[in-house]
């Protein structure tokens, strides 16, 4: 699968409105779930590559609008892997502790160490995002903060972590389907959340706040965007996006200091 196709050019300004949320490469929901577990099984080996060589990390952001889809990957494509090489964070209202720093300051000690996967369901991203939208912060303080952001996953790529980031694109009419989804069942009515109201109210606000954010997508961490009103392709497409990003990372198996075939196990 050609994956170029989502990825967000080094310095390119992105309009939401040109990428297709519908998109499912032309498969059904059937196929497209045999090769992603295919695709998973392959995430699992590789994994247990980059656990046993500890000198590279892999850092996976994401990011999306409410009922986006952002656990539906946690749950369907980051659970393919071993639990024991796995870092998943979520970032909420900050502290007041988390306040009196830099609001990157609990962003990093959240990154994955050598050897680890490291998820952000949410991410330092939401600090241009919803503070913008509503006003906390300015245009002159978001556009600084994005600049922060660079330098930051710069150092993280300097330091050996991978970062991919991927913006989770459904359309304005899939989130009511799935919003509604949650009022309509008793089994979902907890990930209901009223305020989630509001910020569809600012559904054109939110859309240009996060074209600045796709601006920070660069060799080191690329922006993804990835068709998400299709879950099942959603989950295919960031599969394979992984998968090749391992891959490249190429980790391998440490050599041991002994001859596995002198030692006897009596």
């Amino acid at each position: 699968m050609k994956t170029d196709a989502y990825r967000v050019k080094e310095g390119k300004k992105v309009r939401l409105r040109d990428w297709n949320t519908d998109d499912d490469g032309g498969l059904d929901e059937k196929d497209a779930k045999v090769l992603t577990k295919r695709l998973q099984d392959q995430l699992f080996d590789w994994q247990e590559r980059l656990y046993a060589e500890q000198k590279q990390a892999l850092l996976i952001v994401l990011q999306a609008r409410d009922a986006g889809g952002k656990d539906g990957v946690v749950k369907h494509v980051v659970g393919s892997f071993n639990p024991n090489g796995l870092k998943i964070a979520s970032f909420k209202v900050p502290t007041p502790e988390e306040l009196a720093h830099d609001f990157l300051w609990r962003i990093h000690a959240q990154t994955p160490g050598r050897g680890m996967i490291g998820v952000f369901n949410r991410s330092h991203y939401e600090d241009v995002l919803v503070t913008r939208v509503y006003d906390m912060i300015d245009a002159n303080t978001a556009k600084a903060r994005l600049k922060q952001i660079r330098h930051f996953e710069d150092l993280l790529e300097a330091s050996g972590t991978r970062v991919l980031k991927f913006y989770l694109h459904i359309s304005k009419e899939e989130q009511k389907s799935r919003l509604q989804d949650r009022l309509d069942e008793p089994g979902k009515h907890w990930k209901f959340n009223p305020g989630d109201l509001k910020d569809r109210a600012h559904w054109s606000q939110f859309t240009a706040a996060y074209q600045d954010a796709l601006t920070t997508s660069t060799a080191a961490a690329p922006w993804y965007v990835i068709p998400a009103d299709h879950k099942w392709y959603r989950d295919l497409v960031i599969s394979q996006i992984i998968l090749d990003t391992i891959q490249d990372m190429n980790p391998q198996y440490p050599k041991v200091n002994f001859d596995p075939d002198e030692i006897r196990i009596d």
